[in-house]
């Protein structure tokens, strides 16, 4: 009995602590966002990365919507949640930034990097997303316009960037400092 005991303690501890141990995530490159619903004034983005990146409770979405000259449109945070939303009077003959960043310092990509054969790196997720919005028009085969916010390189197809990565010096561009004596 007592060893049945022991072995059902010994089982328990190590259920709770693979519990733990499983977090999931993609990396920030297979990570993206969609225009869900949007009219003229009215915007509806969703984020893939918190269906994808877990422990869920613990995704922060910083997002930020700017003109062109960088005056903001609207901005938020939002925990938990994949969906940005919000009402706007933004010209639908111009064209809108779209800036977000996801940080969640519970998730890590090690189980990642491990079933990809790499060594594992204990990185948080922490993702930069920039895409630019336009607005879309067209006409149904019934002869009635229709009109939708974009992104300009499509639907799904803005990854992030996952700032952890350090970058070689290879990766800057280099230009030589001159000196102007007589100006």
């Amino acid at each position: 009995m007592k060893k049945i005991l022991l072995t059902l303690a010994i089982a328990f501890v190590l259920i709770q602590i693979t519990k733990a141990q499983v977090i999931t995530c993609l990396p920030c490159d297979q990570l993206s966002m969609t225009v869900n619903v949007s009219d003229t004034n009215y915007l509806n983005i969703y984020h893939a990365g918190q269906y994808l990146t877990h422990p869920q409770e613990f995704n922060v979405f910083a997002w930020e919507f700017t003109d062109q000259q960088g005056n903001i449109i609207f901005e938020d945070t939002i925990v938990d949640d994949a969906i940005v939303s919000f009402s706007h009077s933004f010209p639908i003959s111009d064209t809108m930034n779209v800036t977000v960043y996801l940080r969640n310092d519970s998730a890590n990509l090690d189980n990642w990097y491990i079933s990809q054969g790499l060594s594992p790196n204990g990185n948080s997720i922490n993702c930069l997303f920039e895409d630019k919005i336009y607005w879309e028009t067209g006409v149904y085969p019934s002869g009635t316009p229709w009109g939708r916010w974009e992104f300009i390189t499509g639907d799904y197809s803005n990854p992030g960037v996952d700032l952890n990565v350090v970058l070689a010096v290879d990766d800057f561009s280099y230009q030589k400092k001159r000196t102007c004596k007589n100006c």
